[in-house]
């Protein structure tokens, strides 16, 4: 036991060494430069980005649309309706995407690591595929998930946050448990159930609502000042 808590603290410190060696090692501003970290973990556990490592947020359409979302509500005035549907699609997202984290974890607690399921979930904007260490193999067993078990709501590609956390998980030779335990949690869907929302959604038509909302958006705040 004592060597898989070992392999997991390394497995689980990889993620930001790039980061740190991209950092100068005094910054101009260390406030500032604490204050952008902490933004920037804090918006990667808010929105779960399916590609963590696309800092422009625009490799995959469901990050895209997201991030689409988030920068449509940034323009809109906010309490207006625009503002408010806006958030709508948001928050849609965010909670589909904390559902499937929350499987995950449940499924690793099952398993014994009710303290490190959280950091073996945590996936920063430093993740790299260069650095996994079994990436075939990952790949496999995250397709094996998404085609046989309901982890994922969508039939779209599952998120690429999960091949690194898989590839965790073959280094700590946990991954076949998983797989097990997660056909017994979560076996497929029938056919005729009906599948939740959020990433589910038809992409394009939602990014088109998107640019509509900010057309819309712009006329009420205009009409507003008017009256």
């Amino acid at each position: 036991m004592g060597s898989v808590f070992r392999k997991l603290c390394c497995c689980c410190a990889g993620d930001d060494d790039d980061d740190d060696e991209k950092q100068p090692l005094v910054p101009q501003d260390p406030l500032e430069y604490f204050n952008r970290e902490v933004q920037k973990r804090r918006d990667e556990e808010t929105n779960l980005w399916s590609e963590p490592g696309d800092r422009s947020h625009s490799e995959r359409p469901d990050d895209r649309v997201l991030y689409g979302l988030l920068q449509a509500r940034t323009k809109t005035r906010m309490g207006s309706t625009g503002y408010r549907r806006l958030s709508v699609g948001i928050e849609a997202m965010r909670d589909t995407r904390r559902e499937v984290r929350e499987k995950w974890k449940q499924i690793l607690e099952n398993l014994g690591f009710m303290a490190e399921a959280d950091s073996l979930l945590n996936v920063s904007a430093g993740a790299s595929h260069d650095r996994m260490r079994n990436a075939p193999a990952a790949r496999e067993l995250l397709h094996t998930l998404h085609t046989e078990t309901s982890v994922f709501y969508s039939r779209e590609p599952p998120p690429e946050r999960y091949l690194l956390i898989l590839d965790r998980l073959l280094y700590l030779d946990i991954a076949e448990d998983f797989l097990a335990t997660a056909k017994r949690f979560y076996p497929p869907n029938d056919d005729s159930d009906e599948e939740a929302p959020g990433l589910a959604i038809n992409l394009p038509l939602l990014m088109a609502r998107v640019e509509a909302m900010n057309g819309r958006a712009t006329e009420e705040d205009e009409s507003e000042r008017d009256d």
